[in-house]
């Protein structure tokens, strides 16, 4: 029995095109804590992702559900949603309006988290980009409560 050079042998198909799997499996059996190849780039390629990122993702919901919290309050004092794609949320249903935003954060937070050791662009690491997100919660928040402040005067 003779092979022929480009005749593939393997009996299964290849694993690597199974990237959500392959995510799921890792989260629970990490093997690749770091990048095998020069030009591996892709998201299977890496299936264990430092500490820091949990942490910073977790402050990142952290700060979203705060955010909440404060948007609902300070639009029952008068204010109103600038973001045109939750305002109509919040005028149906408070406990919608929630759902949706720590839903959507919590989302972008777990994609940013499985892309962090890559670059956006070619050349932005995305690792920044969930430090900008941590930040510009932080911003939002403190702005929020000065507002709150200047709506409801301390009793």
């Amino acid at each position: 029995m003779t092979i022929e050079k480009n005749e593939e042998r393997r009996l299964s198909s290849d694993r690597r095109i199974r990237t959500v799997r392959s995510i799921l499996y890792g989260s629970f059996n990490p093997r690749r804590r770091h990048i095998r190849r020069g030009g591996a780039v892709r998201l299977r390629d890496l299936d264990w992702h430092h500490p820091q990122w949990l942490a910073v993702g977790m402050l990142i919901v952290m700060l979203s559900c705060i955010d909440a919290a404060l948007t609902i309050v300070l639009v029952s004092h008068g204010a109103y949603e600038v973001n045109p794609l939750m305002a109509p949320l919040i005028g149906d249903s408070t406990l919608g309006f929630t759902i949706v935003k720590i839903g959507l954060t919590a989302g972008g937070v777990i994609m940013l988290t499985l892309l962090a050791r890559l670059r956006a662009f070619g050349r932005i690491p995305v690792s920044l980009v969930l430090y900008v997100v941590l930040v510009g919660y932080g911003a939002l928040i403190i702005y929020e409560v000065r507002l709150l402040n200047e709506i409801v005067p301390p009793a």
